[in-house]
């Protein structure tokens, strides 16, 4: 632990208990687990003088004291509007950074944290509407589609990049709009299958689908319950499942009110017709879409791609050796290793940058959907069998995330 480097009067108590709370809320909207951030808000603690601090991170709020038996104070984290963009992230961060090596006045921590939260996005509406279609691209290759697969994917990725922009202006409406994303997509969808315009296919109707699957949130609770962090980890479970029904919901919907069946899986749909190189060449599309939907931060898009490829190869030499199961086992522990070891470079991003954006390679999101909506329509058999094994990848997942920590920890010592 960092030894303390600044010395802090009575009266500035109240400003690291504000930069403490501030920061740990900040950390929670980019996605870091709870138990990473208190490890994160003790040192910054300890370097301004209160090694007895006492942190508790919950899902909707923080917790802080410096002393025990001192009064303690609590941080609401919705009041930071929800999740953080790639180039948000890397300035917390860099906060972060600067406040373990006690560099940062307290009260000046405080601002360049809201300052951080309040940042414009490096791009433009219709930049990052494109982006969202070149990742929904991606997405699809990676599910091995047609080229009819492809073309729809990208027009409903537009569709959808549009319905999020513009639900984003309205709290209420986050809630709410996965169904009208699914219900539309898949309106669109089956009416194109009824008029013989093309065939109704789940990889073109998840991959849109996926900016709303909650593989990171699903994963990341199951890290924290093995950390034993029991409200925040089932918090967590129970939001990412709930948001699962809302899409398989307006899947089956739309399906019921065009009034036909809902579509085949792909094992029942026309194989792979790109060519072996589609899943190869969406990892890199991936890259180029969470660039620029998330705002990536600058002179981190090799980086996040040398991180996508590493965690994707892992998995498909996993799959070779070991199986489906333990593919994702591998791949995360991948992923993890790199991602920590990419962070230590001088030029490095944050691993949360290029850790996140990987879990869409990684978890079984697409196929818990599929699994979900054969479940709640006519295959319930092949629906409990999809649920059953993506249950299984992705507890396989957590596993590699939590062996990735402490082998990161033995490497860099």
């Amino acid at each position: 632990m960092a030894e303390s480097t600044m010395s802090l009067a009575p009266a500035d108590e109240q400003d690291l208990q504000q930069f403490l709370l501030f920061l740990g809320s900040a950390l929670t909207a980019a996605g870091e687990a709870v138990n990473q951030i208190e490890e994160h808000l003790l040192k910054v603690a300890a370097v301004y003088g209160a090694p007895q601090a006492r942190v508790s991170v919950l899902p909707t709020y923080l917790v802080v004291a410096l002393e025990p038996g001192r009064p303690a104070t609590l941080e609401p984290t919705r009041q930071l509007r929800g999740g953080l963009r790639l180039d948000q992230t890397a300035a917390v961060f860099d906060l972060l950074r600067a406040a373990q090596q006690g560099k940062l006045p307290p009260a000046l921590g405080s601002r360049q944290v809201l300052a951080a939260v309040e940042m414009p996005p490096r791009f433009g509406p219709a930049t990052r509407v494109t982006g969202h279609a070149v990742l929904i691209v991606g997405i699809c290759l990676i599910l091995a589609p047609t080229w009819g697969d492809i073309a729809l994917s990208a027009v409903f990725g537009v569709l959808v990049g549009i319905l999020r922009l513009v639900g984003a202006r309205w709290a209420s409406a986050q809630m709410i709009m996965p169904v009208i994303a699914a219900f539309a997509v898949s309106a669109v969808t089956f009416w194109l299958a009824g008029s013989g315009w093309a065939e109704a296919d789940l990889r073109a109707m998840v991959a849109p689908l996926v900016t709303f699957l909650p593989g990171a949130m699903l994963t990341m609770g199951v890290v924290e319950l093995s950390a034993y962090e029991m409200i925040t980890g089932s918090s967590r479970l129970v939001a990412g499942a709930l948001q699962l029904l809302l899409l398989a919901f307006g899947i089956i919907g739309a399906a019921h009110v065009a009034g036909v069946p809902a579509p085949a899986a792909p094992t029942d749909v026309a194989a792979n017709t790109v060519g072996w190189w589609a899943p190869w060449a969406g990892v890199l599309i991936v890259g180029i879409g969470n660039y620029l939907l998330h705002a990536g931060p600058r002179r981190s898009f090799w980086w996040l791609l040398l991180v996508l490829y590493s965690g994707f190869a892992a998995q498909f030499l996993g799959n070779l050796v070991l199986g489906g199961y333990l593919s994702g086992f591998v791949g995360a522990l991948a992923l993890t290793v790199v991602a920590y070891l990419v962070e230590r470079r001088p030029s490095g991003p944050p691993a949360l940058v290029c850790f996140l954006p990987g879990f869409w390679l990684l978890v079984p999101g697409a196929l818990t959907l599929i699994g979900v909506t054969e479940y709640l329509g006519q295959d319930t058999v092949r629906g409990i069998q999809d649920l059953i094994g993506s249950v299984g990848t992705m507890v396989s997942i957590a596993l590699g995330v939590l062996c990735g920590h402490p082998l990161v920890r033995a490497m860099t010592r």
